[in-house]
C-alpha cells in the first residue's frame, strides 16, 4: 500500500496546500483544546469560588451566633440592673429630700442643653427660680440616661467584637 502512495506524486502546490491544510487541521484541534483547558479552569475557579464562599457563610453564621449569645444576655444585665438602680431612687432620694432641696431652672437649662448638644446661652437671673421638678424625679432620669448608656456601649462592644472576629474567620486564604 506504501509503495502505492509514493509511486502517486502531487505536484507542488497541491502538496503545499496539503501541508497547510493539515497544519490548520491540527491547530483548530490545538485551540478546541486550549478552550476546553481554559473552559475548565474557569469552571475550577468558579467551583473554587463557591467553596469558599460557602466557608465565609459558615464563618459568618457562627460569629453572628456567638457575638448574639455573649452580648444579648450582657445588654439586658445593664438593663435589669439600671431598673434595679431606678426602684431604689426612693430609697436614697426622699420626699424630705425633694422638698429640702430644689432644682432650679439653670439646671434644667445646662441639663437639657449637654443632651440636645445646643449651646444654652447667657445665664441669666431667672436661672436661680426653682424649676418645680423634685429630686427624685431627676436621680431616676440619670439612672435611666446612665443605663441606656451603659447598654449602647455593650452593643458597641458587640459590633466591634462582632467585625473583628467576622475578619479572623473570614480571612480564608485560597
Amino acid at each position: 500500500m506504501f509503495s502505492r502512495l509514493t509511486s502517486f506524486v502531487l505536484p507542488a502546490p497541491a502538496r503545499w496546500a496539503a501541508y497547510a491544510a493539515a497544519a490548520c487541521a491540527l491547530f483548530a484541534l490545538g485551540e478546541i483544546d486550549g478552550q476546553r483547558r481554559a473552559g475548565q479552569a474557569h469552571i475550577d475557579y468558579m467551583s473554587a469560588q463557591a467553596q469558599r464562599a460557602v466557608a465565609i457563610a459558615k464563618a459568618q453564621a457562627k460569629v453572628v451566633i456567638q457575638t448574639e449569645i455573649k452580648y444579648r444576655d450582657r445588654v439586658k444585665t445593664v438593663y435589669l440592673k439600671g431598673e434595679t438602680i431606678e426602684k431604689q431612687v426612693p430609697v436614697f432620694v426622699t420626699t424630705a429630700d425633694d422638698n429640702a432641696f430644689g432644682i432650679n431652672a439653670g439646671f434644667v437649662r445646662a441639663y437639657n442643653a449637654a443632651w440636645s448638644g445646643d449651646d444654652p446661652g447667657p445665664a441669666a437671673e431667672s436661672d436661680r427660680e426653682p424649676a418645680g421638678i423634685p429630686l427624685s424625679e431627676v436621680a431616676e432620669t440619670d439612672v435611666h440616661n446612665a443605663t441606656s448608656c451603659h447598654a449602647w456601649r455593650e452593643q458597641a462592644l458587640a459590633w466591634r467584637d462582632y467585625y473583628q472576629r467576622l475578619k479572623r474567620e473570614t480571612d480564608i486564604t485560597p
